[in-house]
């Protein structure tokens, strides 16, 4: 399938949502009916993507996914910059190994929305630390399948 736009999206099944940084890549996943994004976990990358995308393609098939949203860092002004560039190399290392629907979604602010969400929650800086990826992957996730809903 390869990148493919919200619209090419099976019209059902569970989708799992990623935050991919330089270091970690944060998951999140909702149900089939694609009603609430949730976080997963963090998956630490380390010098050798292999095993980060072993992983991955765990928990896709743990929940039987139908496709992967892929968070964008665009800069604010909408342009991309060096993250931008990073990000899609991961969709097609992912695209090398599995042939699965990506669709990138703009990720300005999730982090920060997590964020929030988590000092609402009054949640520790050190806890916060550990959930953020994976909250904001959540928040990407959400993002989509609020599109989705809206365009059906």
């Amino acid at each position: 399938m390869g990148i493919v736009d919200l619209s090419d999206l099976p019209t059902t099944g569970a989708l799992i949502g990623i935050d991919p940084g330089s270091k970690t890549i944060g998951v999140a996943a909702c149900d089939s009916l694609r009603l609430i994004a949730s976080p997963v976990e963090t998956i630490t990358r380390g010098k050798k993507l292999g095993p980060a995308l072993k992983r991955l393609f765990e928990l896709y098939d743990d929940r039987a996914a139908t496709g992967l949203i892929v968070g964008l860092p665009l800069n604010m002004d909408g342009s991309e910059g060096p993250r931008v560039q990073s990000t899609r190399a991961l969709a097609y290392n992912i695209l090398q190994v599995r042939d699965l629907p990506i669709v990138f979604q703009d990720e300005r602010l999730s982090s920060a929305q997590a964020e929030r969400v988590m000092i609402d929650a009054d949640l520790s800086r050190a806890r916060r630390s550990e959930l953020i990826d994976a909250s904001a992957a959540a928040v990407i996730l959400q993002t989509a399948i609020d599109r989705l809903a809206n365009t059906e």
